[in-house]
Formats: C-alpha cells, structure tokens, sequence
C-alpha cells in the first residue's frame, strides 16, 4: 500500500503531466487550475518575475498565439515531497510549428517547479525556467541537450 508521499508524488506527477497536455491542447483554462492564484514565475521571457495567475498565463498565450502547433516534453523530473510543500526540477522542451508554417525542434531548458497543497490540491506557487549563460559572451546557450 502506498505512502502519503508516494500519493502525493503521484497527484504531482500526474500535474505536470496536465500541464504537458495544457501546453499541448493550447487549454489556458487548463492550465489556470494547475497554478496558485498568488504564483510567481521567473520564466524565459522579460520581466525578471511575472506575479500572480493573469501573468502567467498571458506567457502561456504568447506561446499559444505564436505556435500553431505546439508540443511540450519533459525528461529527468525528480521530486521531493513534504507534507504542505514540494519541489521538483527537470528539463523541459517547447517545440512545434510556428504561425509562419516554420517547425521547430526548439530548445532545452532547466526548469524548477514549487507546489503548496492548499485545500488537498497541489498548486505550483513558483516555477522558473532557465538556459545557461555563456559567460564570456554574456548570451544564453540554447543547443544543450540533456
């Protein structure tokens, strides 16, 4: 019989799973349900921070308003579970074809997610998603693969 943790593994498993099928569905009221309504996101495109669940997913509506299909992958996503709170990380992958007919394989990010179980659902109150900086040139370095 399964833990407490275990179970709640699995529920944040199955969230970002939604969030995948959210991405790829182009479901924005989707996804609103997987978000804390207080959210903050340090995600790949300016500001450095985007507060609260309206921001997040006008960046989700970007994506959506510039693919015409789009596919999202997640690999390595490793968990720890506590009782109230839980942080995850893993790479993740946009790709697609854009608006122009032009496909895309996209690119490798690092991405790192922050759940708060509130009233027995686990929300993602933080994520950020991020490239590596080349240092010299002060550039991010988007053809790393996991």
């Amino acid at each position: 019989m399964p833990t407490r943790r275990e179970e709640d593994e699995a529920t944040i498993r199955r969230q970002i799973g939604r969030i995948v099928e959210g991405i790829r569905a182009g479901d924005l009221e989707g996804l609103r349900r997987l978000y804390a309504t207080d959210v903050v996101s340090f995600d790949v495109e300016p500001p450095l921070q985007h507060v609260g669940i309206d921001a997040k997913l006008k960046n989700w509506a970007n994506v959506f308003a510039f693919f015409r299909e789009v596919d999202y992958e997640v690999r390595d996503l490793t968990l720890t579970v506590g009782d109230d709170v839980a942080f995850g990380h893993c790479f993740g992958r946009l790709s697609g074809t854009m608006r122009n007919g032009t496909a895309t394989s996209g690119m490798w990010v690092r991405g790192t997610f922050c759940f708060r179980k509130t009233g027995g659902d686990w929300l993602i109150a933080h994520d950020q998603v991020s490239v590596p900086l080349d240092m010299a040139s002060g550039r991010g370095v988007t053809d790393l693969e996991p």
